[in-house]
């Protein structure tokens, strides 16, 4: 699986040719890799092959996208000394924050990632799972037969809902409220504007200037958290992921400062909501245009069979991909896949094309939830939480909490398509439904 395309040059020097891509100008190159991938990176791929050169200013000067499971784990074997995740993700930084576990590297983001794993472990999710449930019950039960429903809306407000109660518990509910609202500008930013957050001189301009008085308005109710869970007398009892962080003690790992915790929280809130959103809303919508298959997950639902309904989501996630790459700046000359790459270059592992090679996923563009039914896809070929020491740690929560949702909306509900077809949409750096995945609703027989 994956050959690498002979019609590449050999080498990657940095200001120098790149391996084999399109003769653009960076400027069309980056409309076209930030608004249009899905059509873009597979045609290059059929060009060029597995391996091939981008020019993507502000995402990176020089990137190196790889599409061929091989390379692709052996960018996530490589020692993270030598490519550093959080440099390749430093175009989130205005949103998440320096200290962020997504834009930390070596021995900081360990450090992050250790005092963030017991929050996210077995034990954990076990816990998580009757809350995840009651609320999802409280949503579904005030939706209304007949109702013609966006799911990439809805599953945006319940995801919201979920991650705010396992991160914060309970907690004023005017601040939700508030919260809400402000992190739905953050999320629905365009792609435009991420771009434009590289030029400091445009920050004074409208746009820009309104995100940063928001952003300035979350983080007065973050910190106003924080700081009242620090006075809480009872952290010990309490097992929202702030508390646990805040808890935190030992002399191995030393506790997050407010500054430091902040960032992961907005790490969190986004960044633990709104993929889960976009990958139910896809899932949920290829259920309503199958109907055998929506029956089925419905006996699943009905028997708790989790693992069906894990599959279908997982199905979901491969053929509608949230999140198109992973990336990892170079820190040294480094080879991959036999190819010397110079210090400064951005390795780019494909999501999006690994999902949607038939060499890895035969019928690719079928929607097959028995894909992952008793087996798994070959290494590194289906890959929405990515991998090596930067996989995704809420993998397993985004799961849990997908199945649960999943479960709770089929038990009640019956789901048609409103439209014969549906369209991707890219949203910041998220891939979701343009249309809003709407499906009509009708009450499941009793």
């Amino acid at each position: 699986m994956g050959m690498t395309s002979t019609k590449a040059t050999p080498s990657c020097r940095r200001g120098g040719e790149l391996p084999g891509g399109p003769r653009l100008p960076k400027l069309v190159q980056s409309v076209l890799y930030l608004k249009y991938r899905e059509r873009f990176l597979p045609a290059l791929q059929r060009r060029h092959g597995d391996v091939f050169g981008l020019r993507v200013p502000p995402y990176a000067d020089d990137l190196v996208v790889f599409a061929a499971p091989e390379a692709i784990g052996e960018i996530f074997r490589a020692d993270p000394r030598r490519l550093h995740a959080g440099e390749g993700n430093q175009i989130l930084g205005f949103v998440m924050g320096k200290h962020s576990v997504l834009l930390a590297d070596e021995d900081a983001h360990r450090r992050i990632r250790d005092l963030l794993m017991p929050a996210f472990n077995g034990a954990a999710l076990r816990g998580y799972r009757s809350l995840i449930a009651d609320l999802a019950r409280t949503e579904v039960m005030t939706w209304q037969p007949g109702l013609d429903l966006p799911m990439l809306q809805a599953m945006n407000q319940l995801t919201l809902n979920v991650i705010i109660a396992v991160v914060f518990g309970v907690t004023d509910p005017a601040a939700t409220t508030e919260l809400i609202r402000r992190l739905g500008a953050i999320i629905n930013i365009p792609a435009w504007m991420l771009a434009g957050y590289r030029f400091p001189i445009l920050q004074r301009l409208a746009p820009w200037k309104r995100f940063a008085d928001n952003q300035a308005r979350i983080d007065a109710i973050l910190y106003r958290e924080i700081e009242s869970r620090r006075a809480a007398t009872d952290l010990h009892e309490r097992k929202d992921v702030l508390s646990r962080l805040v808890h935190t003690r030992g002399d191995a790992t030393a506790p997050l400062t407010d500054a430091e915790l902040r960032d992961q929280l907005i790490s969190l809130l986004l960044a633990g909501h709104e993929t889960t959103a976009a990958a139910l809303a896809w899932t949920l919508w290829e259920l309503a245009r199958h109907p055998e298959l929506q029956t089925a997950a419905r006996a699943a639902a009905q028997s708790g069979d989790h693992k069906y309904l894990e599959a279908v989501l997982k199905e979901g996630m491969r053929l509608h991909t949230v999140i198109a790459s992973t990336a990892r700046k170079l820190t040294e000359p480094t080879t991959i896949a036999g190819r010397q790459m110079s210090e400064g270059t951005v390795v780019n592992t494909s999501i999006l094309l690994a999902h949607n090679d038939p060499r890895n996923h035969p019928q690719p563009h079928e929607f097959r939830p028995q894909r992952f039914m008793g087996t798994n896809p070959p290494t590194n070929t289906w890959l929405p939480f990515g991998g090596g020491v930067r996989r995704c740690l809420g993998a397993g929560f985004a799961l849990t909490e997908g199945t649960v949702i999943l479960s709770e909306i089929l038990t009640r509900w019956e789901l048609t398509a409103t439209r014969v077809s549906e369209v991707s949409h890219v949203r910041n750096i998220t891939t979701v439904p343009r249309h809003k995945a709407v499906v009509r609703l009708a009450p499941t027989a009793p």
